[in-house]
């Protein structure tokens, strides 16, 4: 395997070990969702509803996972998404993750809101990177980086849209986040015990160079300090008339994350995007909204082909991959699925976690007497009845 214990077999397996590694704060920005976490929860759980029809009598010895998103050819149907703020649980951790990506021969997307260069970044990983786009310090700052991207060889460009400003995320003020960022002593201070009893975490970031800032976005003054974020964003929410100049400032392919509905799948591909992400943000956002599963063939009905369509949201099996696919993406994205692993040993748990969901794909496959990615359909699954269609004037 990958260097990780044997007994750890299971996403939820190196969802323990990252919990016992990093401080609750730093997990639970990372695990947690907003408001009430419904839909954080729905993400997971939706998969339940949908039932397999397998093809029984079929013998596979082998089976082809691989497929092609944007022109590249990649040999698992996930790609790792934007994960924003992943040094806080690993030293140099978007750098890490992109070398496991590669040698899983597949894509890394890179957030915005990283701590590590996008050119250090884009030279860790043999495979494709796209850089997922924020407006953070506005056109000039976001056209900088889109520069940046396109002359370190990032090939796609990922749009977010669903960020008009920060979801109300309840664990981080009760995980004293604010307090912590202060820079107060005696606001700190009670927050500080819960950093100081993971020594193994505490000492890794601090070699690493402590709170870290935003390298990608670069200010008059320098880069983006970690407590501008909120800011940040509520100042650069992203609306379909930036398409344009966004078109206008990238040559290569654009993809549109966050879309929940056919109507919006359908201005995205009337405003150029090449592909979008039926996605959520993890429940993070708007909470008690549909979660991504049972909105994915919405979208793949209003598109109709033409543009492809990916997903994510809730990924913890391989059987969830294929799930999926079979409803119309192309492919998935995974975040907290592989950011355990991240979280709980770095590259080596990445590609872990890569392994983990490989396997139950191959296995799940077999079972279902499916050949090959591309030849999963909606006939090798049975979902429930009343989930929405495409609603037409």
């Amino acid at each position: 395997m990958s260097g990780v214990p044997s007994r750890v077999i299971n996403i939820e397996d190196l969802r323990h070990r990252a919990q016992a590694r990093l401080p609750k704060i730093v997990f639970d920005y990372f695990e947690g969702g907003a408001d009430a976490e419904v839909t954080l929860r729905e993400n997971c759980r939706v998969f339940d509803d949908v039932v397999f029809r397998p093809r029984y009598g079929v013998a596979l010895p082998a089976v082809d996972t691989g497929t092609t998103v944007l022109g590249h050819q990649i040999q698992t149907p996930m790609i790792l998404a934007p994960i924003g703020s992943s040094r806080m649980c690993w030293p140099v951790a978007e750098a890490a993750a992109a070398a496991a990506a590669g040698k899983a021969g597949t894509i890394y997307t890179l957030s915005t809101l990283s701590g590590t260069r996008l050119e250090e970044v884009r030279a860790a990983t043999s495979g494709p990177c796209w850089f997922q786009l924020y407006l953070c310090g506005g056109r000039d700052v976001a056209r900088a980086a889109i520069d940046r991207a396109a002359a370190a060889g990032y090939s796609a460009l990922v749009v977010t849209i669903d960020t008009p400003v920060a979801g109300n995320r309840e664990r981080d003020p009760r995980n004293g986040t604010k307090e912590l960022l202060s820079g107060n002593p005696l606001k700190m201070l009670p927050f500080l015990p819960q950093l100081m009893s993971h020594p193994r975490w505490l000492w890794g970031f601090l070699a690493d160079g402590g709170l870290m800032q935003f390298p990608n976005v670069v200010l008059a003054d320098g880069p983006m300090r970690y407590a501008d974020v909120a800011a940040a964003l509520e100042s650069a929410a992203v609306q379909w008339v930036d398409l344009a100049w966004i078109r206008a400032s990238w040559r290569g392919p654009i993809v549109v994350k966050g879309i929940h509905t056919g109507e919006d799948a359908i201005r995205a591909l009337e405003a150029g995007a090449d592909a979008v992400i039926v996605s959520n943000h993890g429940g993070r956002q708007l909470d008690t909204v549909s979660p991504t599963l049972r909105a994915l063939p919405e979208v793949v009905d209003a598109v109709n082909g033409r543009i492809e369509v990916l997903m994510d949201g809730g990924i913890r099996r391989g059987a969830d991959v294929v799930k999926a696919i079979a409803l119309g993406a192309r492919a998935v994205l995974i975040g907290r699925a592989y950011v355990y692993g991240l979280a709980s040993s770095g590259e080596r748990g990445v590609s872990h976690a890569l392994e983990i969901l490989n396997v139950g794909i191959k296995r799940t496959m077999k079972l279902l007497g499916c050949g090959a990615i591309g030849e999963l359909d909606r006939s090798f699954v049975e979902e429930p009845a009343g989930w929405p269609r495409l609603r037409r004037p």
